[in-house]
C-alpha cells in the first residue's frame, strides 16, 4: 500500500508515540526552563501536580473536572492516592474541591497557571525555533482533529469517565502563543488515545492493573491494534496527504 494513502487506523497508531515524544519533550522543557523552580514558589509538586496535568481546563475561567473525568485522568493510579494527592493541593489553597467532588483551579492556583503557561511560551519558542511553518501547519491539523474528536464524542454520547470529554478542548486565549497552542493540543490529544486503549483493554477483560503488568505478545498487540481502530475517527477529517504531513511535521519537531 502506498503510504501516502495511509488509513485512519494506521494513522492513529503512528501518530501516537510522535505525539508522546513532541509532548514530552516540550513538557521536559517547561519543568527545566522554569518551571520547577515556579512550582516550588507555589508548594512544590504536592501543591502543583495535578493543576499542571489538568491545565488546559483548570486554566479556563470556571474550569472544572468533575469526579468522574479525574478518576478517568487518573485511572491507572491507584484510587487512595489520588485523593490524598488532590487532598494536598486543596491543603496548599491551590484546588478548590466543590460539593459535588469536582475540582477547580483557586484564585491562587489559576495565577500558578497564568505564569506556567508564560513559561511553556518561552521554552517552546525556544524549543521549536526556526520550525514556525511546521509548528503553525500542526496546530491548524490537530485542532481540526481536535475539533472533528469532539463532535464525534458528543454523537456518540461519551459516557462518564472520559479523559479526553473533561479535558476538551483546551484553553485558548486570544493572544495564545503557536508554541502553547501546539503543547496543549498535543497533550489533549493523548487523553483521547487513552480513552481508546482504555476501551480496548477493557473490552478484553483486563482491567487497569493487569493491562499495565501484560507482557508483549499476541494480546497485547491485538489491544493496540483495536486501540489504533477506537481511536482513528478524528483522523478521517484530514485527507491522506495532511494525514501524511503531520506524521513527517511531528517527526522533524526538535526534542
Amino acid at each position: 500500500m502506498n503510504i501516502v494513502e495511509l488509513a485512519p487506523h494506521r494513522t492513529a497508531g503512528l501518530v501516537a508515540p510522535a505525539v508522546d515524544r513532541a509532548y514530552r519533550a516540550g513538557m521536559l522543557a517547561g519543568h527545566d526552563g522554569g518551571g520547577a523552580e515556579l512550582s516550588q514558589r507555589y508548594g512544590g509538586p504536592a501543591a502543583t501536580g495535578f493543576l499542571v496535568e489538568m491545565r488546559t481546563r483548570l486554566a479556563a475561567p470556571g474550569g472544572t473536572v468533575d469526579e468522574a473525568g479525574l478518576a478517568a485522568i487518573t485511572r491507572y493510579l491507584d484510587p487512595v492516592v489520588s485523593r490524598r494527592a488532590v487532598d494536598k493541593h486543596v491543603a496548599h489553597g491551590m484546588i478548590h474541591r466543590r460539593p459535588d467532588g469536582g475540582l477547580c483551579a483557586t484564585e491562587r492556583g489559576a495565577a500558578f497557571l497564568t505564569e506556567l503557561f508564560q513559561v511553556h511560551a518561552e521554552v517552546t519558542e525556544e524549543l521549536w525555533a526556526g520550525h514556525d511553518e511546521r509548528v503553525a501547519r500542526l496546530v491548524a491539523s490537530l485542532g481540526r482533529v481536535l475539533a472533528c474528536a469532539l463532535v464525534l464524542a458528543d454523537e456518540a454520547g461519551a459516557p462518564d469517565g472520559s479523559a479526553f470529554t473533561a479535558m476538551a478542548p483546551p484553553h485558548e486565549p486570544d493572544g495564545t502563543p503557536p508554541g502553547v497552542l501546539l503543547l496543549n493540543r498535543l497533550g489533549t490529544l493523548r487523553y483521547h488515545r487513552a480513552d481508546a486503549h482504555a476501551a480496548a483493554w477493557t473490552a478484553a477483560g483486563h482491567t487497569a492493573s493487569s493491562v499495565a503488568a501484560l507482557p508483549p505478545g499476541p494480546e497485547r498487540l491485538a489491544i493496540e491494534l483495536e486501540t489504533d481502530r477506537r481511536a482513528a475517527g478524528p483522523y478521517a477529517v484530514l485527507s491522506a496527504d495532511e494525514r501524511l504531513t503531520m506524521l513527517a511535521d511531528l517527526a522533524a519537531l526538535p526534542g
